[in-house]
């Protein structure tokens, strides 16, 4: 009933003058839809709602589907904030008028649009009444037939009307009716389909006319940089419903003291783990975010990008940039790809994470743009303070509910120059997809020598290393106690350990020359690493047990490549090693602080 009571007034509508019409059609616009099928199905499933569902060409591809029409602006106003009160339309629903909408599609049937002039008034001619004799009741016979009338011809149907576009100066005159707010969001529906990249401020410059020429020509449209109404409302309708298709809505974390544009749609908030907000995918997206909210200083800070970087969700491949109070990390693999950034301001680290599939790369670049401008830091609130400094248990505590990504091994390496050049063995190296130093810095082969078992890497960028490598010149002694220092555990602890033995004798069993034979207790991880005297000069650099060979060794006994030969290999390279001069025992305290400072954990991913 409420559908007949609907179409009956659409007629009375239609009837009005035609003046009169263009002035009393106002309508709720509620949805958009790319394609006529499933707008009409859109509009199937909003008629069961509402009675006065209305469908109408937007131009450039789009179908808008609306509620009404009402006799004026204001009444349109209240029912949609009724409407939107009551939580039956969608939020981005607003009120237009005819001039945006074109021919109409629904309901089926109808003709909604503006009907043509009234023609002239024409004399009305009275048809001659046809008598008809009625039944005789003695007889039983029926009367004759009255003759059909003359079939006429159906009128022909109105042409839809002719869609009157502005001209260039009449495009300018209604923009400038336009409000501030109607400009920022005509600069943000730019910005959206990637057009515009400047910041939305409602002013109307040489970037924002470029953006709508360049908007004009990849729409087939006159590139004049000056939008028509029809266009700025194609333009926002478009933008309005993509918007709506992701969800996005500015979202503020209390408890994490974050506000940022959220696609809701696609994410919903999951847990605390602090320092993060967890939102796990929605309905299947593929998609999440992780808000990020601790207190600290740079130190942690910096802990904080090192530790990300070792997280699944973080490919290794990708730019990564650090700078003094605010680092950005971008990961990308064939299966995920990810977003990171976090800022340090007022003793607290705020920052978020976005997680998507690569094959979701166009709508998502949108999204990550709407939280990059829309993220902000509010109160002096973070999330569950203990991070300062970044000690193993907050590590544990920053890992937990995310699978940590580990490499494949990890040797040990010393620092050999002032730029941060380090020496390693080449088994450390081989066949690495990526190598760290320190599981946080990236570093290249400068060369991987088989006949000495050395590998010489260089960091990405220029390091400052607490100690360096002081090589000895002269003979060693046999029989001294050396010690260790490299990671026995790997990647485990954090800092290098060291391990006592003893100098056995300079040459191999086999007598072979340019190593050292040691009899001490190491692990696969301390090779590569150090091997010092008492006095803290480096006799050598501690060798791989080999495990290929026929022969088996008592653990105790490992191999050192002897200090001349890495002098000698590295003078080839161009890096002069720093020559001893060290005489006497040092401290055990001093001497395990110099070897900390000498030592790199060497990963291979």
């Amino acid at each position: 009933m409420r559908h007949i009571l609907y179409l009956l007034g659409l007629v009375v509508l239609l009837a009005l003058p035609q003046g009169a019409r263009a002035q009393q059609q106002y309508w709720l616009q509620i949805e958009a839809q790319p394609t006529l099928r499933e707008a009409e199905d859109r509009a199937r499933a909003w008629s069961a709602l509402f009675p006065d569902v209305a469908g109408f060409t937007l131009g450039a591809g789009w179908y808008a589907l609306t509620l009404g029409p009402h006799l004026d602006r204001d009444s349109a106003q209240e029912r949609l904030v009724q409407l939107k009160r009551e939580g039956l339309i969608p939020r981005d629903s607003y009120v237009t008028d005819n001039r945006a909408l074109r021919e109409p599609f629904w309901p089926t049937g109808m003709n909604l649009a503006p009907a043509p002039a009234e023609p002239e008034a024409q004399p009305v001619t009275v048809p001659e009444v046809q008598t008809l004799a009625l039944p005789d009741a003695g007889t039983g016979t029926d009367p004759a037939p009255a003759p059909e009338p003359e079939a006429q011809a159906a009128p022909p149907e109105p042409a839809p009307p002719a869609i009157i576009e502005e001209s260039p100066a009449e495009a300018r005159a209604s923009e400038a009716l336009l409000s501030r707010d109607q400009r920022m969001e005509l600069q943000a529906a730019l910005q959206w389909y990637g057009f515009y990249n400047a910041s939305i401020d409602g002013a109307f410059g040489p970037g924002t006319r470029k953006s709508m020429a360049d908007w004009q020509t990849a729409n087939g449209l006159e590139p004049t940089g000056i939008l028509t109404t029809m266009q700025r409302d194609t333009l926002v309708a478009a933008h309005q419903q993509a918007q709506a298709e992701l969800g996005l809505q500015t979202v503020t974390e209390q408890e994490a003291g974050i506000e940022i544009t959220l696609p809701t749609a696609l994410v919903e908030f999951d847990h605390y783990e602090p320092p993060f907000a967890h939102f796990r995918e929605k309905n299947g997206s593929g998609v999440r975010v992780i808000l990020i909210s601790e207190p600290g200083d740079q130190s942690t800070l910096y802990g904080l990008y090192d530790v990300l970087q070792t997280l699944e969700v973080v490919p290794l491949s990708g730019e990564r940039s650090r700078a003094e109070r605010s680092f950005t990390i971008d990961g990308r693999n064939g299966t995920v790809a990810s977003h990171t950034y976090a800022e340090l301001s007022k003793g607290l680290i705020k920052g978020y994470m976005l997680i998507w599939n690569p094959a979701q790369d166009e709508r998502m670049g949108r999204v990550l743009a709407a939280m990059q401008s829309s993220f902000r830091s509010v109160g002096d609130k973070a999330l569950d303070p203990g991070l300062v400094p970044l000690s193993d248990d907050s590590r544990r505590s920053l890992m937990a509910g995310l699978e940590v990504r580990r490499p494949e091994l990890s040797r040990s390496g010393f620092y050999v120059d002032g730029s941060g050049a380090v020496l390693t063995t080449r088994e450390a190296v081989e066949g690495c997809n990526r190598i760290t130093l320190d599981l946080r810095t990236d570093a290249t082969v400068t060369f991987s020598d088989a006949a000495t078992g050395l590998a010489l890497l260089k960091p990405a960028q220029q390091l400052s290393p607490p100690a360096v490598a002081e090589l000895l010149t002269g003979p060693a002694r046999p029989g001294q106690e050396v010690a260790v220092s490299g990671y026995s555990y790997e990647d485990t602890l954090p800092a290098p350990t060291l391990t006592f033995g003893t100098l056995e004798e300079m040459k191999g069993l086999d007598g072979e020359a340019g190593i050292a034979r040691l009899s001490l207790q190491a692990l696969p991880g301390d090779a590569g690493g150090p091997v010092l005297d008492g006095a803290g000069t480096v006799i050598g650099m501690l060798m791989p047990r080999d495990t290929a060979g026929s022969r088996k060794l008592p653990d105790s006994v490992t191999y050192a490549a002897q200090a001349a030969t890495i002098a000698t290999r590295l003078t080839e390279a161009g890096i002069t090693p720093h020559a001893s001069a060290r005489s006497g025992a040092m401290a055990p305290e001093d001497l395990s602080r110099m070897a900390r400072g000498m030592t790199v954990l060497v990963s291979c991913w």
